[in-house]
C-alpha cells in the first residue's frame, strides 16, 4: 500500500511540476453590467481597426426564441466601446461575420404570403448601426418546424425542406446547401457566396442526391476562391442495413464553375470517418480517422494527399491507434471502442507535420418530470475526451494521445468543450471546469471532470512536440469570478492571442490569453 501511495504521489507531483512553466500571460478586461441574463454568443469577429465585434442572441419569456440581438464592440484594451440592441426577432439566425467594415447577419425567414423561404442578410456599417435587409435567395417551399440542419447525429432528411450553412475560418466564403423534396421529386442545390454577398457559384447537386442524402460537415476553399471543397456524410437511401452497420460513407465534393467532382476514399477494409480538408501550401490534404469494418467504431488515423482538381489520391497512409493511445483512453479495458469524434483544430508545423485534435461528442435523450407533473424529453450533449495526434510530413504517425475529460450540458455549449492553440510545435488546450484538480482513475491516468459548482477554473493542458502531457490551472475561480466561454474564442494568429468572452448572470468581460 505504501509503495502504491508513493507512486501516485510521485505521478501527481510530476504533473504539477511539469505544469509550472506554461508560457502564458492572461489579462482581464473591465467587468460590465448586462441586462440580458439568457443569451447565446453567435459570432466573434474583428474589424480592420482590430476592434472585436460580438453578436449575442438574447431570450426572455417562456418560449426559447431570440427576442433580439445585442452587438458589442470592444477595443484592443478589452474596453467595451459601445453596444447596440438590434430588436429583430423573426427568422432563424444561421451565420454572422464582419468584413469590409460591415456587420453581416444572415437569417432564414419564412414568408407566409409567398409561401417561400428567404435567405436575408441584415447589414450595417460598424459603429453606425443602420441595418438594411438584402435578400440573396428565395425558395418556394412548405413550412417545416426545424429547417436549419447542422449537427452530427439524428440526420433523418424526412422534412420537405432542410438547409445547412458552412463557412471557411477566414469568412471569405459561405456555402448554403438546400435539400427539398415534394412528392417523389428531390432537388439539392449548393450556392457559394463571397463576403461581399456576391454569388460566385450555383450548383445543382440533385443527380448526386438521388441515391444518397448529403450532410455536409466541413468546408475548405482554394486561395483564389475558384474551388470550394465540402466534406460530408452521404447517407444511402432505400437500402437495407444490418442493425450494427453504418448507413453512410464520407465523401469529398469539389465545386467549381466547370462542374462538380465527388470522391470516396474507402478501400477494402478501410472506411473513412470524420475527414477534414486542409491546405498545406498548394497541397490539398484530407486527414481524419478510419474504421476497419462498416460499423461506428474508429480504428486509426487516415491521411490523404489529393490532386486539388481531380481529387485523385496521390498519397495514402493508415495508422492504427497505438497501444499507448488505447491505454491513455481506456486503461486495461481492451473491450471498449472509439467513436463519435468531431474535429476541433488542425495546424501544420514548419517542417510539414500535422497536429490535429478532435473531441468525443455525442447526444443522449431521457425523460424527466416537469413542474406540471408530466414528463418531458431532455437532450443532453456530451463533450468528452480530447484526441490529439501528430503526423509527419508523409502522414506517418509520430504520436497520438488521449486526454480524459467528461462534460455534459443541456443548454449553451459555449462553456463546455475546449479550444486549442499551437505554437512552436506545442499544443495548448483551454478548458473551464468547476473541479479544483483532475481526478486519478486507475493507477496511472487522470481525468478532467466538469464538477458541480457555479465557480469555474481555467485549466491549460499542454502537449509538447514529443507528445508529453502536462497541465496547469492558470486562472482560479476566485480570480476569474465569471466563467469563460472556452469553446468559442477569437484567435489572433499574428499576436499569438486568444480572447475569451466571460459572462454569468448580469456581468460580463473579455479575457485575453497570450502564448509566448
Amino acid at each position: 500500500m505504501l509503495r502504491h501511495l508513493c507512486l501516485l504521489a510521485g505521478m501527481l507531483a510530476f504533473w504539477v511540476i511539469q505544469g509550472q512553466d506554461m508560457p502564458l500571460e492572461y489579462t482581464f478586461g473591465d467587468k460590465y453590467k448586462d441586462r440580458y441574463k439568457y443569451s447565446n454568443l453567435l459570432s466573434f469577429s474583428e474589424t480592420v481597426s482590430s476592434d472585436k465585434i460580438l453578436v449575442r442572441g438574447y431570450y426572455s419569456g417562456l418560449l426559447v426564441r431570440p427576442k433580439g440581438y445585442l452587438i458589442e464592440r470592444y477595443n484592443s484594451d478589452l474596453h467595451l466601446v459601445e453596444e447596440y440592441n438590434y430588436k429583430y426577432k423573426d427568422g432563424d439566425f444561421v451565420h454572422g461575420f464582419v468584413a469590409n467594415d460591415q456587420i453581416y447577419l444572415l437569417f432564414l425567414e419564412y414568408n407566409s404570403e409567398s409561401l417561400s423561404y428567404e435567405y436575408n442578410v441584415h447589414q450595417s456599417p460598424v459603429g453606425a448601426y443602420n441595418f438594411t435587409v438584402r435578400n440573396i435567395l428565395t425558395l418556394k417551399a412548405d413550412y417545416v418546424e426545424s429547417p436549419v440542419d447542422k449537427n452530427y447525429f439524428n440526420r433523418t432528411f424526412k422534412t420537405g425542406f432542410s438547409t445547412t450553412v458552412l463557412s471557411d475560418p477566414k469568412s471569405r466564403v459561405f456555402a448554403i446547401s438546400i435539400l427539398q423534396s415534394q412528392n417523389k421529386d428531390l432537388t439539392h442545390r449548393i450556392l457559394i457566396y463571397n463576403n461581399r454577398l456576391e454569388r460566385i457559384m450555383d450548383s445543382d447537386f440533385s443527380s448526386e442526391s438521388q441515391e444518397k442524402n448529403f450532410a455536409f460537415e466541413e468546408l475548405a476553399v482554394s486561395a483564389d476562391l475558384s474551388a470550394v471543397y465540402l466534406v460530408g456524410k452521404a447517407y444511402f437511401r432505400q437500402r437495407r442495413f444490418k442493425a450494427e452497420e453504418r448507413k453512410f460513407q464520407y465523401e469529398l465534393v469539389r465545386l467549381h464553375k466547370s462542374g462538380i467532382t465527388t470522391q470516396v476514399f474507402d478501400v477494402p477494409g478501410k472506411f473513412s470517418e470524420a475527414l477534414k480538408p486542409l491546405w498545406r501550401g498548394d497541397q490539398l490534404i484530407c486527414a481524419g480517422f478510419y474504421a476497419d469494418r462498416k460499423d461506428n467504431r474508429y480504428n486509426g488515423l487516415e491521411y490523404l494527399v489529393l490532386d486539388p482538381n481531380s481529387l485523385s489520391v496521390l498519397e495514402r497512409k493508415y495508422n492504427p491507434f497505438s497501444e499507448q493511445f488505447m491505454l491513455d483512453k481506456f486503461g486495461q479495458d481492451s473491450e471498449k471502442v472509439i467513436k463519435n469524434l468531431v474535429f476541433k483544430g488542425a495546424h501544420f508545423t514548419t517542417d510539414g507535420s500535422l497536429l490535429f485534435n478532435a473531441e468525443e461528442f455525442f447526444m443522449t435523450e431521457s425523460m424527466q418530470p416537469n413542474a406540471s407533473g408530466g414528463r418531458v424529453q431532455v437532450q443532453r450533449f456530451h463533450h468528452n475526451d480530447i484526441v490529439s495526434v501528430k503526423l509527419d510530413a508523409k502522414g506517418n504517425l509520430l504520436w497520438a494521445r488521449n486526454i480524459n475529460k467528461t462534460e455534459v450540458t443541456q443548454g449553451d455549449g459555449a462553456y463546455t468543450s475546449y479550444s486549442s492553440y499551437t505554437k512552436d510545435g506545442q499544443t495548448y488546450f483551454f478548458i473551464c471546469l468547476a473541479s479544483e484538480e483532475p481526478q486519478l482513475i486507475g493507477s496511472d491516468r487522470l481525468i478532467f471532470k466538469q464538477g458541480f459548482s457555479r465557480s469555474r477554473n481555467v485549466f491549460v493542458i499542454r502537449l509538447d512536440a514529443e507528445g508529453a502531457l502536462s497541465y496547469e490551472k492558470i486562472i482560479d475561480s476566485d480570480e476569474a469570478r465569471l466563467p469563460l466561454m472556452v469553446s468559442i474564442p477569437f484567435i489572433n494568429l499574428e499576436n499569438d492571442q486568444l480572447l475569451f468572452y466571460a459572462k454569468q448572470g448580469s456581468r460580463k468581460q473579455l479575457v485575453s490569453v497570450e502564448v509566448h
